[in-house]
C-alpha cells in the first residue's frame, strides 16, 4: 500500500510509527459524520480494519524530512505491507483490483492530475473523502532536488498519504501522495515517483510476494 513518507517515520528528528491502521472504502457512502454513529460496520468500513506489520520509506525522507517536509518532502512517500484482522487474503484480494504505480510519469506537460484523501483539520471533519483535481505545475524546493506536482486544492491536514492518480490511455494509474501545503490551504504537492521510489517498491514485492 503507498503512502507519504511522513505517514510512517517523523524524519530526521524522529523516528518510526506504531500501530499504523488502514481502512480500505472507509465511509465509502460518504454518510454525514452525525450519522456514523449509527452506521453499521459494513457501511463504515466494508472490508474491516488492516494493520501495517512493516513499512519503507527512502533514505532521504529519514535523513531529511521535517514537520513542513524539509529536505525530505521530494522523496516524501513510503510502502506499507498490511495484513487483516482476520482471514489470510491479501488486501488485492479482499478488495477486488489494484492499481498500477507509474514510476515514469513526466515532471510536465500533464493535462491532469487528481489527488484523494480524508482532510481532518477545519472546515473538514476527517470522516468523508474529498478530491481535488487539476492540470498540476511544477513546485521547486532548491535547485539540487527534484520538482514536485502541485495542483489547486483546499484540503487541509490529515489527507496527508492519499492517492494521487491519472489516466493513461483509459487506465487509471498512481503517480503521487499527498505530501505538503500551505497554511492557507489553496494547493497541495506531491512527490515525483522515479527510481528510488520504484526500487522502494520492487524491494517490499520481493519481501512479500503475493502475500
Amino acid at each position: 500500500m503507498w503512502t507519504a513518507g511522513h505517514c510512517v517515520h517523523a524524519g530526521k528528528k524522529g523516528g518510526w510509527y506504531r500501530n499504523i491502521a488502514f481502512v480500505p472504502s472507509y465511509n465509502d457512502l460518504g454518510k454525514p459524520e452525525a450519522e456514523l454513529a449509527n452506521a453499521t460496520a459494513s457501511q463504515i468500513a466494508p472490508y474491516g480494519q488492516w494493520w501495517a506489520d512493516w513499512a519503507s520509506t527512502s533514505n532521504q525522507w529519514t535523513q531529511g524530512g521535517s514537520e513542513t517536509g524539509g529536505a525530505g518532502a521530494t522523496y516524501d512517500y513510503a510502502v506499507l505491507h498490511v495484513k487483516p484482522e482476520s482471514g489470510s487474503k491479501s488486501l488485492e484480494e479482499t478488495v477486488g483490483a489494484a492499481l498500477d504505480v507509474d514510476f515514469s510519469a513526466p515532471s510536465s506537460a500533464v493535462s491532469s492530475m487528481g489527488a484523494w484523501g480524508y482532510p481532518a483539520a477545519p472546515p473538514y471533519g476527517g470522516q468523508r473523502m474529498f478530491r481535488c483535481i487539476d492540470r498540476p505545475g511544477r513546485l521547486s524546493l532548491s535547485p539540487a532536488l527534484p520538482t514536485m506536482y502541485r495542483i489547486g486544492c483546499t484540503m487541509t491536514g490529515g489527507s496527508s498519504g492519499g492517492g494521487w492518480f491519472r489516466v493513461v490511455d483509459g487506465r487509471t494509474e498512481l503517480v503521487s501522495n499527498t505530501s505538503i501545503g500551505p497554511t492557507d490551504n489553496t494547493w497541495l504537492a506531491g512527490p515525483q515517483l522515479g527510481q528510488e521510489a520504484e526500487a522502494l517498491y520492487q524491494n517490499m514485492s520481493r519481501t512479500y510476494g503475493g502475500r
